[in-house]
């Protein structure tokens, strides 16, 4: 079935098919549900405003999967320097909030997973977020970055390992 992006039963269908989709991967991008949210509304103005045809509702899909990923990097990027220059001009060293051993331990967690996936390398980081936070197969994450499946395999697989690697190194282990 064809996908006109400006179509408004076309838009509605793509819109709840595709929403959630696109949240998990703005999420675990930018790490901010107000900030995701955002994202995924311009992907979709965006995608209104093009008016392009899709030959599917996976097609189109694919188009704003990318488009949402390189907003949420942009932001991030963006909101990095903005972090670089307060942290200029502050000069004061960031201190975690305790609430508890448990809450410690997940917060910190949490950190060193979202520090280890910052870390990795943009083209890794990118299929990593891809197969594990929006739940694409090896095929679909192929055709969203226009890469083959066994190099989205391939480089699936290297996320894991340097994550690990640098996981270990912080005395976490990846199970």
């Amino acid at each position: 079935m064809e996908i006109k992006s400006s179509e408004n039963a076309s838009f509605q269908r793509v819109y709840k098919e595709v929403f959630p989709v696109l949240m998990r991967v703005a999420y675990h991008v930018t790490y901010n549900l107000d900030v995701s949210e955002d994202i995924v509304q311009e992907s979709f103005i965006r995608f209104y405003e093009k008016n392009i045809d899709f030959v599917s509702v996976d097609e189109a899909k694919y188009w704003l999967i990318r488009v949402t990923k390189n907003l949420a990097i942009n932001v991030v990027k963006r909101k990095s320097r903005e972090k670089a220059m307060v942290d200029k001009i502050k000069k004061v060293p960031k201190t975690p909030v305790q609430n508890g051993e448990d809450a410690l331990m997940n917060t910190e967690t949490r950190e060193m997973v979202r520090s280890a996936v910052e870390k990795l390398p943009e083209k890794l980081k990118s299929v990593l977020i891809l197969k594990e936070y929006a739940d694409l197969n090896y095929k679909q994450i192929g055709v969203i970055l226009h890469i083959s499946e066994s190099n989205v395999k391939v480089r699936v697989h290297r996320a894991r390992k340097m994550m690990e690697t640098m996981l270990d190194r912080g005395e976490m282990h990846v199970s």
